[in-house]
């Protein structure tokens, strides 16, 4: 720090250091004879040091919620209601109407049951999202259940009735179309026989990883919203039926199936009921 000599000694605009005794210019911060910083500097270079942690923490935190928010796994949608009529964007996708259009909603039919979506990764899967959304499109899955669940690996549907009969598919089987895409938590992949280039309609979503699946069966989609409604399913009593295993005792119905695009990604909306 500096200090001023008796009053005659200094000039009104010095001060003297009080490290070395050098004089220096009143409005000073560092001693050019021995270089130390006086009080106030330390104080700004401290404040300024605090600002740096502070800024490089929000940007570490703007920067995780973006890369949290455009990467595969289990973010969800915000529940919003874009266009205010009183719907949450979620239920408008389920119900096949457009969250940006108050005017196309029926509001006399609110979306029952639990809601699970998921994004289609069509870039990585074009033929398996194709096949998918052609399922999708004809209502295919409306009514069918996820017939063989277990917990902490998975639960799979969109082959069987209630009853155990088999749904006919109602396109040919599909080759293998392996990706870049992982059996990562809530990872959604086609299920099928042991023929690699049979899979039809049916599908599972991962209840946690699953890398063992990974390269042998085809991931086309990730859950977006709704993972706790995947953890409670895989996680129902389960039994032996019809020669099937690990059936839910209780019915987990797919009540509907729809499709939807939002800023160019589009999205399967599921509405199931157990």
């Amino acid at each position: 720090m500096a200090r001023r000599k008796k009053a005659g000694e200094l000039r009104d605009s010095e001060v003297e250091c009080y490290y070395c005794n050098t004089i220096i210019p009143e409005d000073a911060v560092r001693c050019p004879n021995c270089g130390k910083l006086f009080s106030a500097a330390k104080k700004m270079m401290a404040f300024a040091v605090v600002v740096v942690i502070v800024l490089a923490g929000m940007s570490y935190f703007v920067y995780s919620t973006y890369f949290d928010t455009h990467e595969g796994g289990t973010n969800d949608i915000s529940p919003v209601d874009t266009d205010g009529d009183g719907y949450t964007d979620a239920q408008e996708i389920a119900s096949g109407t457009d969250p940006t259009d108050s005017a196309d909603h029926p509001t006399n039919v609110a979306p029952t049951g639990k809601t699970i979506i998921f994004e289609l990764k069509e870039t990585e899967a074009p033929n398996t999202c194709a096949n998918f959304k052609k399922y999708a499109n004809d209502q295919y899955f409306d009514g069918l259940i996820f017939h063989r669940v277990i917990d902490g690996f998975m639960i799979q549907g969109g082959g069987f009735y209630p009853d155990l009969t088999q749904k006919t598919a109602t396109y040919p089987p599909i080759a293998l179309e392996i990706s870049p895409l992982r059996h990562t938590d809530g990872a959604v992949a086609m299920a099928r026989t042991s023929d690699p280039n049979s899979a039809t309609s049916q599908f599972y979503i991962c209840d946690g990883p699953q890398t063992s699946l990974d390269d042998q069966y085809a991931v086309f989609g990730y859950v977006t919203s709704g993972m706790e409604h995947v953890r409670a399913i895989s996680a129902v009593q389960t039994g032996s039926e019809s020669g099937m295993s690990d059936v839910p005792v209780n019915d987990v119905t797919i009540q509907s199936a729809r499709l939807s695009t939002i800023g160019g990604k589009t999205y399967v909306t599921l509405i199931v009921t157990y």
